[in-house]
């Protein structure tokens, strides 16, 4: 067991030493602050709802902060609530609500979404925004002068997820750093590495890079669609960042822990591209990250406790930044080993729904395999 405790230790440590350091927050993009109203014509938001007649609102009255000829372009996707009415009241100037036709075979309902909004949008930039965003004002234009003054091609926020509820407060700064693990941010943003990272729920992209790369099309059925559009864009010679931001804002509750686990194990096998030897491989990983440290307290030896403290202490200083970040105590950082094995037994869970026939749930959606 020492040699086991050792190990997880040694990970841990490792984690902290590597150069493209996944665990820290140094990628950041915040608001620009001033007192003039920029001018966004050369932008249009994407906005794909599906039955989001409580969080529409806040999304819109957000948005209609941002600066000058925005241009709105959403696509109510076969709602059977009022979504579209309460966009409509909502925003009363440079708002297109597209009815969304019915879901063809093969496709997803986001994607479906976004490549129907495309057709309708004349501007050279695209932000691609989901309907409980809430955007701080400044940061689209924020967004709009990183793209062009680094000449990049996509730019995406890592949104704020909420954090009021106890199970919100416990999960969320973990899952931001879970995400930043799979897919460390530095090597996404690096344009030698054919790696691509994005956050589905705000993407600033230019529309000719969408265009030629055949973006939404290309990747019609993918689940983890922001990561696939980052990668396509990669692949047709573009260039891509990511970071984190106080500025953009999620509001979709996940008040319990049921909620939470749907939202996760919707994608977490797909992350792992359906391979039940990924699945025992992860689990094998994590028990050596998370259970063994812990066991090596009780169960070994002196030299075997000294590794165990070394993994526990290395393990709460790569969760510590996050924690920072989101303004948590620092008091959360020694649950980290269970909040693992939660995600774990999601993780599982996921593969379960899997193996039971079904790749992902979302909005009444069911995906097959």
């Amino acid at each position: 067991m020492e040699y086991l405790v050792a190990t997880g230790a040694l990970l841990w440590v490792g984690l902290l030493l590597v150069p493209w350091r996944p665990w820290s927050t140094r990628q950041r993009l915040e608001a620009l602050e001033t007192d003039v109203v920029p001018g966004l014509s050369d932008i249009t938001v994407l906005i794909p709802a599906r039955n989001e007649a409580a969080s529409i609102q806040r999304t819109l009255s957000a948005l209609s902060k941002q600066g000058a000829d925005l241009k709105i372009i959403l696509v109510d996707d076969q709602s059977a609530d009022e979504t579209a009415a309460i966009a409509q009241s909502t925003f009363a100037g440079g708002l297109t609500v597209v009815e969304g036709s019915p879901l063809p075979s093969g496709w997803t309902g986001k994607l479906w979404a976004l490549e129907q909004g495309l057709q309708n949008a004349a501007t050279e930039l695209v932000f691609l925004l989901d309907a409980d965003i809430e955007l701080k004002p400044g940061i689209a234009g924020a967004l709009r002068q990183k793209l062009i003054e680094e000449q990049l091609d996509l730019v995406s926020i890592m949104a704020w997820l909420r954090m009021e509820t106890f199970w919100e407060k416990l999960l969320a700064p973990a899952f931001i750093y879970f995400f930043k693990l799979l897919y460390p941010f530095a090597l996404g943003n690096d344009p030698h590495l054919k790696l691509g990272v994005a956050a589905g729920g705000c993407i600033l992209v230019r529309a000719n890079a969408l265009r030629n790369a055949d973006a939404f099309r290309s990747i019609r059925d993918a689940i983890i669609d922001d990561c696939a559009l980052a990668s396509r864009i990669k692949a047709s010679g573009g260039r891509t960042w990511i970071g984190l931001s106080r500025s953009v804002q999620s509001h979709r509750p996940y008040p319990r822990l049921g909620s939470f686990w749907e939202m996760v194990s919707r994608t977490a096998y797909t992350q792992l591209r359906y391979s039940i030897w990924l699945l025992l491989v992860t689990t094998l990983l994590m028990s050596l990250i998370f259970l063994f440290p812990l066991a090596g307290l009780f169960f070994c030896s002196p030299g075997g406790r000294y590794f165990a403290i070394i993994g526990i202490c290395a393990m709460m200083a790569s969760y510590l930044p996050t924690l920072r970040y989101y303004q948590r105590s620092v008091l959360w950082a020694p649950v980290l080993p269970l909040v693992g094995c939660l995600y774990l037994v999601m993780t599982w869970a996921s593969a379960v729904r899997f193996w039971r026939g079904k790749r992902s749930v979302w909005k009444g959606r069911v995906y097959a395999r």
